[in-house]
């Protein structure tokens, strides 16, 4: 497998793990100082600290009942990013966004996500 071949496989598993609430699958794909920043203002923003809390911000976000329909995954010489369309609705609050989740990979594994929004309003409406 050569190594762009690895970085889509990466990104390919990461967004299955997401969609499918596997938890020890994502916990896998994480060094264990990872981190991962959201913008905003909201339960879901600024930064989780070290792979279990990184495990965590992606169980609180699945738990709003999201469809992460995956667009693109994109790689770079050294990292892996996600193009994705995340939708849900909760009571009359309704999410629509497009997003890129950015991955810097330190031996074939994510040490850091940062995600990019389309609407952080819309989040900070969406995740009270």
């Amino acid at each position: 497998m050569s190594h762009y071949e690895a970085q889509y496989q990466l990104g390919r598993t990461f967004h299955s793990c997401l969609a499918a609430g596997d938890w020890d699958g994502i916990r896998a794909l994480l060094t264990d100082d990872a981190t991962w920043t959201l913008p905003g203002d909201n339960t879901i923003s600024g930064t989780a600290d070290g792979a279990d809390e990184v495990v965590e911000r992606a169980k609180k976000i699945a738990s709003y009942g999201l469809n992460f329909e995956l667009l693109h995954i994109l790689v770079s010489r050294e990292n892996m990013a996600l193009s994705l369309h995340n939708t849900a609705r909760r009571g009359e609050l309704r999410l629509d966004e497009h997003l890129s989740t950015v991955c810097r990979l330190r031996d074939g594994r994510i040490a850091s996500i940062e995600t990019y929004l389309s609407d952080v309003a819309g989040m900070n409406a969406f995740f009270v």
